[in-house]
């Protein structure tokens, strides 16, 4: 569907407000025009939906799902306050009536990139060449979590300029998709609709800064839970371990993505890093993740500076921003669990803990589950029934137990643990042959 009149009736050449098929060439968010902000939507309220359209998801780009999927371009705030789009896409069952199901997750993707080839609303869709992206991924589990009946928005939360590591925005940007998921008439949500959020890795992250902004930005909305999965903690902390390591790729994305934010970051950037270096950062707009950490293995960063990498961080400039970027500076009403790997290459324990604790000197409630066995990429298929189980009590209004820390061999362990591996595990076998999660 789409809420824009089509180019053949009025004769005009296609432009940002003309019906966009959903069926046509797939292209990337900035060569595709239905991403393009319609004039005047300034004065519309945050969460506005301002075009929508009927699209077809698939496994990798091919394996076609039988899922019922929207996409809504909405209003949303930048850092600064400014008006911006975004997009989210909208997801039920085929023949799934919204009005049954009670609840909607928000599903924040790992986009962990600069590039819109990353973005879910272009690497989820049917014909999309994303080799290397997270969220194609993502994608088995997010069909998993569409077996609970819940209604998923899952918002491109970097905003349309892949703003990674920025602070605050995504949190805007993934309130507001919940906004416009709630307001779309297909989907026969009401306001008073229970939330939940939910991500893992980068999309940890901007879970954590939507649950952070919650209170303030979208006091209405009837969140009842965040899953903050390896959730980063400290940015600033994973920028100077993982720089001249095997993920070398990530701060430098960070660095990119929060260039985009920070002014006086690009101006530091540009003051101190040679022309090589730069060309490195500029490389990575045509990289998804797996592209860009292939690439960049033990590259350092500082082999590029005209000063050394200590001194460029202790600017004032990059203190500031190390601040800005570090997350739990607020405690949500609203209870919280945080999955961790204890033995993870990418994400320190140390950080996430840090996170935990910040959290809770705020006053929140927070249900913490380290994990021995797993590392990064292991541990989120493996929480994920766990998590899942979690989001349903929340949704179901269960009481939540006191704030805990427990620190066990492995999630997969327990009977409930097994038993959701394995529907997790059937639930891909089905993804694969095309059928719905």
């Amino acid at each position: 569907m789409s809420t824009e009149p089509n180019a053949a009736s009025t004769g005009r050449p296609r432009a940002a407000a003309d019906h966009i098929d959903s069926e046509s060439i797939i292209t990337t968010p900035s060569m595709d025009p239905f991403y393009l902000a319609p004039a005047g939507f300034e004065s519309a309220g945050p969460g506005t939906v301002l075009r929508s359209r009927e699209v077809t998801l698939a496994l990798f780009g091919v394996i076609r799902q039988k899922v019922s999927a929207w996409q809504l371009l909405y209003k949303t705030t930048s850092l600064d306050g400014a008006a911006r789009v975004a997009v989210t896409t909208v997801i039920l069952p085929v023949g799934g009536r919204a009005r049954r199901q009670r609840a909607l997750l928000s599903y924040q993707c790992a986009i962990d990139a600069v590039s819109d080839r990353c973005f879910p609303s272009y690497v989820l869709r049917a014909g999309a060449r994303a080799v290397g992206s997270v969220p194609q991924f993502e994608f088995m589990i997010i069909l998993y979590a569409l077996r609970r009946g819940w209604v998923l928005s899952l918002p491109d939360h970097e905003g349309m300029d892949g703003r990674w590591g920025a602070p605050d925005e995504p949190g805007y940007c993934t309130l507001d998709g919940v906004r416009a998921a709630l307001s779309f008439e297909p989907l026969d949500l009401a306001a008073t609709t229970p939330v939940a959020l939910w991500g893992y890795s980068g999309g940890g992250l901007a879970t954590s800064w939507a649950a952070e902004a919650a209170a303030d930005y979208a006091p209405e909305l009837d969140i009842v839970g965040a899953a903050l999965g390896s959730p980063v903690g400290d940015p600033g902390s994973a920028f100077s371990r993982l720089n001249g390591t095997i993920f070398a790729a990530l701060p430098a994305l960070v660095v990119e993505g929060l260039r985009r934010t920070y002014p006086q970051l690009d101006r530091v950037v540009r003051e101190h890093v040679a022309a090589a270096g730069l060309e490195a950062l500029s490389s990575l707009h045509r990289k998804t993740t797996v592209h860009a950490v292939v690439s960049m293995v033990m590259h350092d960063l500082e082999r590029h500076l005209d000063i050394p990498l200590a001194d460029l961080l202790a600017t004032p400039e990059m203190v500031q921003i190390f601040q800005d970027i570090q997350p739990g500076k607020s405690a949500p009403k609203f209870p919280l669990l945080v999955v961790q790997a204890v033995h993870d290459p990418m994400i320190d324990v140390d950080d996430v803990d840090g996170q935990v604790r910040r959290y809770r000197a705020a006053g929140a409630n927070v249900t913490y589950i380290r994990d021995r066995l797993s590392e990064h990429l292991s541990l989120h298929p493996i929480a994920a029934p766990v998590t899942l189980d979690w989001l349903s009590d929340r949704f179901a209004g269960k009481p939540t137990d006191e704030s805990s820390t427990n620190t066990v061999w492995s999630l997969a362990g327990s009977l409930p643990g097994l038993r959701g591996l394995l529907g997790l595990a059937v639930s891909t076998g089905r993804a694969f042959a095309g059928r719905i999660g």
